[in-house]
């Protein structure tokens, strides 16, 4: 039967009335579950007003100019990919620096294999420095992973090369090493330390040219000002609209990544365009937010942000990104059971201030997302989350668990229990599982890393995000990572977390809106959304599992308008 309102008799179009473009595919997989079979499209201008079979919309619209256009015949569609958990300049940072990784990376220059070990890391680090050319120029390197590369310091960095600025960006950018020409660059010294808090000084070693987590963010704007200069910036943000167009994104959303004012002004200028693809949705950065004024300045001066955001880009009223524990790549995560080798992970908010934050935006009716990594670091979002409902009761907060790399049985009860909803990286498992069973963590605790199952059979809400370079910035991808949970070695690890090709493609569609309070826009394909599609050439859902990450996107349509990849993109 055709869901369609059809009027009793003809009417007569108005002249400024757009025709309406009717769409066939081959396979069209709406995610709507009155309808989750159709075989054509119908859209008017920016919306989809209706789905059935090309004849029954042929006929529904009779009194209206229709055109038919058959270039998806041939295709898949499914609803618009969304990259639910984006940003920009660490995208970019993947095409500024000189990328010796720990796993493949398939950039505009070419394939960058992975350094699979320390000799190779050093062998091609100091391939790298022996090849830049102007030696006053400061390198930038990102990848590095001490678990897999072995440990670096201002010292080796020096043994390198004592003339060149060299500055490792460490895999989870929660973490920089500077060799002695770098610190002497941006004039970080002894007094750049002593005048830090207290609290940041232990995130900081000098002498090793090592600063991380809050220590990191205390020297990172001056080597930032350095590496985000408009002369590289923009040509690499350009690339990195290509790079998420060609993996068949039709949104992406930042959270708690963006308050430069340059980063904002130079991202409207290439993402905000009419012509970007898609959309970049910003959600405020409470951390910052919260450390630099008093509580009753943390509203106002959160909204002040959003004025800054033009054309295709803006920021999502009421919603804001917090921090608990640390980075999950450097093992900065709080553990309940500690790590095997004795070290401590880190608070990215101190608790006292994350439970103050956390308080201002609930009272205020925001909806928070957390970055959480370690069970530890779930425990602080749970109980303040929980705290908060006991004091001011909220319905439907969407309160997100952001990355859940840790976590445990009795965590998923208690989340569902209170209301929450994940939005995980499933390439943590995929990069990380194996190592981890090694070093840090050990082979029980590594097999459960982001523990997918669990929380789909609890009935909570799963979205699934890149946070590239966490992840590369590839939907496809990320599907495949939760639906196999096989690791770079080709380890199946943990296979009862895994989820099915169905709830991996929810996951980056209809959830993923859901997760943004953008469920009502987005996510499936039915009457009144934007007519926001992604174009494949096979079907997520019925190719085999390990071959969904290797499904080549056709182009997209976003808010009507159609969109194939270029050649020229990837």
């Amino acid at each position: 039967m055709l869901l369609l309102t059809i009027g009793s008799c003809a009417r007569t179009p108005r002249e400024d009335e757009a025709p309406i473009v009717i769409l066939p595919a081959r396979r069209i997989v709406t995610l709507d579950p009155a309808r989750p079979k159709v075989g054509a499209i119908a859209i008017e201008a920016e919306r989809i007003i209706a789905t059935g079979e090309l004849e029954e919309l042929v006929d529904a619209h009779s009194d209206r100019e229709v055109r038919i256009d058959r270039r998806f015949e041939d295709l898949v569609v499914v609803p618009g990919l969304i990259n639910q958990h984006e940003h920009a300049w660490l995208a970019a940072i993947v095409l500024l620096a000189e990328v010796i990784s720990t796993e493949d990376w398939a950039l505009p220059s070419g394939l960058v294999e992975r350094a699979k070990d320390a000799g190779d890391y050093r062998a091609r680090l100091a391939a790298t420095i022996e090849s830049q050319l102007d030696r006053d120029r400061v390198l930038y390197t990102w990848g590095y992973h001490q678990l897999f590369h072995g440990p670096l310091s201002r010292e080796d960095l020096d043994r390198f090369s004592p003339d060149v600025p060299i500055i490792v960006l460490q895999r989870s950018m929660h973490e920089m090493i500077f060799n002695t020409r770098a610190l002497e660059r941006f004039g970080i010294d002894e007094a750049t330390i002593a005048a830090l808090p207290e609290f940041v000084r232990p995130q900081t070693d000098l002498a090793r040219g090592h600063f991380w987590e809050q220590g990191l963010m205390a020297v990172a704007p001056a080597v930032f000002g350095d590496l985000f200069a408009p002369e590289r910036y923009l040509p690499a943000l350009e690339s990195v609209e290509r790079y998420w167009h060609a993996a068949g994104t039709t949104l992406v959303a930042e959270p708690g990544g963006l308050v430069s004012p340059a980063l904002v002004a130079m991202q409207n200028q290439v993402l905000g365009d009419a012509d970007t693809p898609f959309r970049m949705l910003y959600l405020a950065d409470g951390k910052t937010m919260a450390a630099s004024f008093p509580p009753g300045q943390v509203i106002p001066e959160t909204e002040k942000l959003f004025a800054s955001a033009e054309g295709m880009t803006r920021f999502l009223p009421g919603r804001v990104k917090l921090f608990s524990d640390g980075a999950i790549f450097a093992q900065l995560m709080q553990m309940r059971d500690g790590y095997l080798d004795g070290h401590h992970g880190e608070w990215m908010m101190q608790p006292k201030l994350f439970r103050s934050a956390f308080r201002t935006y609930w009272d205020a009716g925001y909806q928070i997302h957390v970055h959480q990594n370690g069970d530890a670091g779930l425990d602080l979002v749970l109980d303040t989350l929980e705290e908060n409902m006991e004091r001011s009761p909220r319905v439907d907060h969407r309160t997100v668990l952001v990355h859940f790399g840790f976590s445990r049985p009795d965590q998923v009860d208690r989340l569902a229990r209170l209301g929450a909803i994940v939005s995980a990286n499933p390439f943590y498992t995929t990069v990380l599982a194996d190592r981890y069973a090694e070093v840090g963590i050990g082979p029980e605790r590594a097999r459960e890393m982001v523990r997918l199952g669990d929380v789909d059979r609890a009935g909570v809400s799963i979205s699934l995000h890149a946070d590239m370079p966490m992840a590369p910035g590839r939907p496809l991808l990320l599907m495949d990572s939760a639906v196999n949970r096989i690791t770079l070695d080709g380890n199946l690890v943990g296979p009862e977390q895994r989820i099915s090709a169905e709830r991996a493609l929810r996951a980056v569609t209809i959830d993923a809106a859901y997760s943004l309070g953008l469920e009502d826009e987005l996510g499936s394909l039915e009457p009144g959304k934007l007519a926001n599609m992604t174009i494949l050439e096979e079907n997520p859902l019925e190719v085999e599992p390990t071959s969904i990450q290797h499904i080549r996107v056709w182009g997209t349509v976003h808010e009507g308008r159609i969109h194939p990849v270029e050649p020229s993109e990837y």
